[in-house]
């Protein structure tokens, strides 16, 4: 990664100190710069610095950056909000990843369009394992005592996996906001165990990656396993 913006190189080494704390290597790590709200000249700038990544969560304001930049062909596009299902064409046509499905019915929607348009995505089932009701997902906040929590997790992510045109990662979650480092630490091991819990009830599942990990906790993230961060403020500044 080149080394001409002014926040990249900074965040790209903790990110490599984050990843060797964990006894990974920085490359394990994918950096989603999420530019909602900022302008095309700033996604331009980061992608001439070497970000590929970038991350938005309107899927009106994806769509019109995406057709803005179809020109710079290594750009991927993440889609990180609540998805309504009326707005599930526009990713279905734009986005290279999704990461947060909260349920079922719009995995199979996007399955569909995707098939129609034959083009892939690449997808994550969004998890709440802090048990916030401000939170989208599916609940996991219990799923070590209740077992109906896991199992019906099990089960979106054997259907999630066989749906066509959908290329299922791994979890998603979003921790509380300004939390103590030990609650976003039990958070984010939480969510690496229970990586691990879904790839042993289905063997066959390859999904191993975890989206976990912001601005404020990205290196927590990493070292209790994240393998995508989604940092905004960090490497954009803050919005307005």
């Amino acid at each position: 990664m080149q080394n001409d913006h002014p926040a990249l190189p900074g965040i790209m080494d903790r990110i490599s100190q984050a990843a060797l704390r964990s006894g990974r290597k920085e490359q394990a790590i994918t950096l989603v710069a999420v530019s909602k709200k900022k302008p095309i000249e700033a996604i331009v700038a980061a992608y001439e610095a070497g970000v590929r990544h970038f991350g938005e969560n309107r899927a009106e304001e994806l769509e019109e950056k995406a057709k803005a930049l179809q020109d710079l062909h290594e750009l991927k596009w993440h889609f990180i909000g609540n998805l309504q299902t009326r707005q599930s064409g526009i990713i279905a046509r734009h986005a290279h990843y999704f990461h947060a499905i909260d349920r079922l019915k719009i995995a199979q929607r996007l399955s569909r369009q995707l098939t129609e348009l034959n083009r892939n995505l690449s997808v994550f089932i969004q998890v709440n394992v802090s048990g916030e009701v401000s939170k989208s997902g599916f609940p996991c906040d219990q799923w070590q005592q209740q077992p109906e929590q896991s199992e019906a997790l099990i089960q979106v992510c054997k259907e999630v996996a066989g749906l066509p045109g959908l290329n299922f990662l791994g979890l998603m979650t979003i921790a509380p906001f300004n939390a103590p480092e030990d609650t976003y630490r039990e958070i984010f091991r939480t969510m690496a165990a229970l990586s691990s819990y879904v790839g042993e009830q289905i063997p066959d599942l390859s999904a191993p990656h975890l989206s976990m990990g912001m601005s404020g906790d990205f290196e927590i993230a990493i070292e209790e396993g994240a393998t995508y961060v989604r940092i905004g403020t960090a490497v954009f500044g803050p919005r307005e």
